[in-house]
């Protein structure tokens, strides 16, 4: 089962022209006679994502459950959830990247609780648009023809969302930095960052030292090395032992060593 699994699960990557719309695409398909269940990572990304074939489902935390019959859009993914692909369904998922989502729906998702992207717009044309990639098989054309039908609805990035973008320095606070750069007040600068991004800096800056003590922990298990959980912590900067689990346990539900025994069944969306 594994390997009919394995070998119908992708990442399909993006033009360089939308590189700043969509991190990439995944597709996956459950050609076994079994559901496949796998634990999605948080990104703080949004996705939109299209089932084809036999219903999938997710399961949050708070195990809310939902069938995914035609399409979703879901985020910012800031805790883990399971998805379920029953036999005979495949899946196709766009991640947009930062205010991406913003930019192309005109608002920001500031929750994880599914809708239809046709509740967002007010039209019908995500369904329309879905009727037309079910006549499409090949995975790589069907992120095409998003592609090509996303470009009109594209907005520009604001100034302050491009500054909060490539903000790059990690010694300074880029809100206080940009709110004095631009003349403007902290306030306006966080409202901007959560109206867009749908999540705080606060909340953004917890988030990458949590994945990256994921990151160092799926290093040390494919080199095969043990894990030294008091050098995880000060590497990523955690005040003790404590925090790091409270992390895991916010995000995952489960514990680091938990963690470390379901490797094969978490998935992330962050390209690697």
């Amino acid at each position: 089962m594994k390997n009919a699994e394995e070998n119908n699960n992708y990442r399909i990557a993006v033009p360089s022209a939308f590189e700043t719309v969509f991190s990439h695409f995944y597709f996956a398909e459950n050609k076994t006679e079994f559901p496949i269940t796998k634990t999605l990572l948080p990104s703080f990304q949004s996705i939109l994502a299209f089932n084809f074939g036999t219903k999938s489902s997710l399961k949050s935390q708070q195990n809310t459950f939902l069938e995914v019959e035609k399409c979703i859009v879901l985020g910012p993914i800031k805790q883990a959830f399971d998805y379920t692909l029953e036999p005979g369904s495949q899946i196709l998922v766009a991640n947009f990247k930062e205010d991406a989502f913003y930019r192309f729906f005109g608002n920001a998702l500031f929750d994880s609780m599914p809708i239809h992207p046709d509740d967002l717009i007010n039209e019908n044309c995500f369904t329309v648009l879905w009727e037309e990639l079910q006549n499409i098989p090949d995975p790589k054309e069907r992120v095409d023809y998003i592609l090509d039908f996303c470009k009109p609805y594209l907005r520009e990035q604001t100034a302050i969302t491009t500054l909060l973008n490539d903000f790059q320095d990690q010694n300074l606070n880029p809100i206080k930095a940009i709110a004095s750069q631009i003349n403007q007040t902290e306030r306006n600068i966080q409202l901007n960052q959560k109206k867009v991004f749908g999540y705080s800096v606060k909340e953004a800056n917890r988030y990458e030292r949590f994945l990256k003590a994921v990151d160092q922990i799926q290093k040390n298990i494919l080199n095969e090395l043990k894990i030294d959980w008091l050098t995880i912590v000060d590497e990523c900067g955690y005040y003790d032992q404590s925090q790091l689990i409270h992390d895991f346990k916010y995000y995952m539900n489960i514990s680091p060593t938990k963690f470390l025994k379901f490797q094969n069944d978490i998935c992330s969306s962050k390209p690697q």
